[in-house]
């Protein structure tokens, strides 16, 4: 009997706002599993996670909030003004999450899915992901566009929404890694899944 043949690992990314979330969720409702990276170190910097004690350690009791929580604010502050901070939290974050994202995929190939899609909003940035992937679908729309729809959801200001944006990769960095590009502008929603369907089709064809 042939053995199955391994998942095929897509790694999903776009800038903030883009609606990358979206195509993943659509992605999942045609079969795929879902591993989201961001979803993962959200969970270790929660009240009692993994990364509380050592970031407390690391940062200082201040940078942990009333619930025992990461306190983001704080830390995104610290982070933007200051390189060293943001290299010392990846160094906590980056193996707890690398440690729940191989068992998650673990678990879903278990389950039988042939699509493994691993959200990862800083996958371009990252630099160690791209060799763990077989594919990268890139979701991307303007600048401008990304920040009206996080200011909507959000409540930020336009200013610190291109912060954000400022401190990712440019849309040109991520189409250069893309095997594939969903362009998210003025997109329905049907007409988004419509061109999420046409990948999963292409990717039908090699896993």
């Amino acid at each position: 009997m042939q053995a199955p043949l391994p998942p095929f690992r897509l790694g999903l990314t776009g800038g903030i706002g883009s609606g990358k979330s979206t195509v993943g969720q659509m992605l999942v409702e045609a079969g795929a599993a879902l591993i989201d990276a961001d979803a993962i170190a959200r969970s270790v910097t929660a009240p009692d996670g993994s990364a509380i004690t050592a970031i407390s350690q690391v940062f200082g009791s201040e940078f942990i909030n009333a619930e025992g929580a990461l306190d983001r604010d704080r830390m995104r502050s610290l982070v933007f003004s200051d390189a060293s901070a943001k290299q010392r939290l990846e160094a906590i974050i980056h193996p707890l999450v690398s440690l729940a994202t191989q068992s998650q995929a673990q678990t879903a190939v278990n389950a039988g899915h042939s699509l493994l899609v691993f959200d990862v909003p800083l996958l371009v940035e990252s630099g160690r992901w791209r060799a763990q992937l077989d594919g990268v679908l890139v979701v991307d729309c303007e600048v401008a566009t990304q920040i009206e729809r996080v200011k909507s959801r959000s409540g930020l200001s336009a200013e610190t929404v291109q912060g954000i944006i400022n401190a990712q990769a440019t849309r040109a960095q991520r189409l250069q890694a893309a095997d594939w590009v969903i362009f998210n502008e003025g997109l329905p929603l049907d007409a988004l899944k419509i061109q999420v369907h046409q990948i999963m089709r292409d990717l039908s064809c090699k896993v």
